[in-house]
């Protein structure tokens, strides 16, 4: 029988360091998205026993698949469409995605907005923010951000429900600081001038910066590697 202690340990830790974070800095407890794209199946399933049911994939195929895994072992989960999303790729996250966190470009709002058309239903997206300002990077330019979310607002079957945001490639979480406060401002600026609905999600942070983020106003972390080291 396969070990899978090493996945409690990091999990239980990974749950009460954000439980510490979030106190010490007064600010409500932050969703936790497992990403599981550097796991095995046994262990997604190890760590779903465990009780983490939002699930996060960079790639439509392996979320769907992962879906199908868990679904089959008696598990409900959540399932987050993470990765950069290709048009021609909705047709297989919209119907399964609980929330898509990376809609970055006209194109595809509209394409998901179709999408939505076909399921009979409205489907829950965050709007990208490139707050490195890379051009060779995915999502909005911050200030290009509110022309982008009236956009989106104008087409039907879209459910922008916040922001997220990776920031530039780090060594440290201390160095996307500036970032991730930054993208708290705009999005609470935007929330202020057109709401994200009764649950707003403000998406950032990783294995190596979701203290940082927690301290940011961040509202949900997105960890993976720090969840399955040996």
């Amino acid at each position: 029988m396969l070990d899978f202690g090493y996945i409690e340990k990091n999990y239980t830790a990974l749950l009460s360091d954000i439980e510490r974070i979030s106190a010490r800095v007064g600010v409500p407890l932050p969703k936790l998205v497992a990403v599981t794209k550097s796991a095995t199946d046994d262990e997604l399933l190890a760590l779903s026993r465990l009780g983490a049911s939002d699930i996060g994939e960079n790639r439509p195929q392996e979320l769907k698949r992962k879906r199908e895994l868990l679904l089959a072992n008696g598990f409900s989960p959540r399932m987050h469409q993470i990765g950069t999303l290709q048009s021609n790729k909705v047709k297989i996250a919209a119907p399964i995605s609980s929330l898509i966190h990376s809609l970055g470009s006209e194109s595809l709002a509209l394409e998901i907005s179709r999408r939505s058309e076909i399921l009979g239903r409205a489907i829950p997206v965050l709007i990208e923010v490139n707050s490195g300002e890379e051009p060779q990077k995915d999502g909005v330019m911050p200030r290009d951000a509110e022309r982008f979310l009236e956009y989106c607002m104008s087409l039907t079957g879209l459910e922008v429900k916040g922001l997220m945001t990776m920031g530039p490639a780090a060594a440290d979480g201390e160095e996307l600081r500036p970032y991730y406060r930054n993208t708290k401002k705009l999005f609470d600026t935007l929330s202020w001038r057109y709401g994200f609905g009764d649950d707003p999600v403000l998406s950032m942070g990783m294995s190596d910066s979701y203290g940082v983020a927690i301290e940011e106003g961040s509202t949900l972390v997105r960890v993976g590697r720090r969840l399955f080291l040996k």
